[in-house]
Formats: structure tokens, sequence, C-alpha cells
């Protein structure tokens, strides 16, 4: 290594993985609940996306586990776990900024935090690894 790493962008890597291993755990969660029982979740009438319970159960379980390993392969510096790690604190940012008109400092916490978390993981996403 030819630079001394920065303590604060490899508290927000592993703070990144952390927060991903426990997203993408959540997801997985979420999906055995909706393969184990259709019925469980609440699906209204009319919705964006036209596709029934035991479909959004593969999709959150397939992303979840994906997610998760992302997470454990972060420790590793891989650049595709980076890569995906972006991309949730990505959306992680746009689903802040639709919370802003009804909780605004809950949107500016996470809309800070995701842009952080971006941070860490593109400038400074291989120093955990070096540590």
């Amino acid at each position: 290594m030819d630079y001394e790493a920065s303590g604060w962008a490899i508290g927000w890597t592993a703070f990144a993985a952390i927060m991903m291993a426990m997203g993408g755990v959540w997801w997985i969660m979420t999906g055995i609940v909706a393969l184990a029982d259709d019925t469980f979740y609440l699906a209204g009438q009319e919705y964006l996306f036209q596709f029934d319970v035991t479909t959004w159960g593969w999709i959150h379980l397939i992303l979840g586990i994906v997610i998760l390993l992302a997470a454990v392969f972060l420790f590793t510096g891989a650049v595709w776990a980076r890569t995906v790690g972006v991309f949730v604190a990505v959306l992680w940012a746009v689903a802040a900024f639709a919370w802003m008109p009804s909780y605004p400092l809950w949107g500016i916490a996470l809309i800070a935090t995701s842009t952080a978390v971006i941070w860490a993981l593109t400038v400074h996403g291989r120093d955990l690894v070096d540590y």
C-alpha cells in the first residue's frame, strides 16, 4: 500500500458491508415468507408491476442472496461486490428522496448516509482489505 488507509473510509466501507448484509438477510426472509404463504402480504387491485406475490418472493429471495454475497465479498475487496454496493446505495438514496415530503430529516439522513457509502466504496473500497 502506497498510502495510509483512512480510518473513516474503512469504517464506512465496513458500515456498507454490514448494512448490505442486514438488508440481504431481510430480503431473503421476505422472499421466503412470500414463497411459503402467498396470502401473507396484502396486494392491492392496482399496482405498478403486475406480478403475483410468489414472483415477488422469488425476486426478493434472489436479490437478497446477491446482496448478502456482495456484502461478504466487500471484505475481500471484490470489485463486483463494490459495484453492487454502489448500486444498492444509489437505490437507497432514490428511495430516501421519495420519503422527503413526509419525513424530510429521515430522507436527508438516508441520502447523506448513501452518499458516504458510495464515496467509501468507490474511493476507498479496497482499503478494508489492506487494513
